[in-house]
């Protein structure tokens, strides 16, 4: 197949991106409740979260998924906001792991900090310093 081929993605409809999930109840609490998502599409052994227009998150039962929860989390979900301090603010009242200070990259031009979590998939939330 040839690019002249390839379908336009101006015609694609989401963007999902799935995370694995030992305790599925555990973490739907979190995204629901912490980060405030709403629940767009219940598949039953996987919950599909709106995070923007398109884009959202499928956390999946690990013993109904494609694969299986692992303890190396080599992925990170990054979020871009409006006010990076006051979501820090709310976040660091929440108290999950692995939360860092917000920090200021010049040469990115972000503003960001980080945190897990509850089965240690690394969330980022990011302003632009642009």
């Amino acid at each position: 197949m040839t690019s002249s081929n390839r379908p336009p993605h101006s015609a694609t409809e989401k963007l999902i991106s799935f995370l694995y999930y030992r305790d599925l109840p555990a973490a739907m609490r979190f995204y629901e409740d912490v980060l405030g998502l709403t629940l767009e599409i219940d598949q039953g052994w996987s919950k599909i979260y709106r995070v923007t227009a398109n884009g959202y998150i499928g956390l999946v039962d690990e013993s109904r998924g494609s694969h299986r929860a692992n303890n190396i989390k080599p992925v990170q979900i990054c979020m871009r906001v409006a006010d990076v301090d006051a979501w820090y603010a709310y976040i660091r009242s929440v108290g999950p792991s692995g939360l860092r200070e917000p920090r200021s990259n010049a040469a990115l031009k972000i503003r960001a900090f980080v945190f897990d979590d509850p089965e240690g998939y690394q969330l980022e939330i990011q302003s632009s310093l642009a």
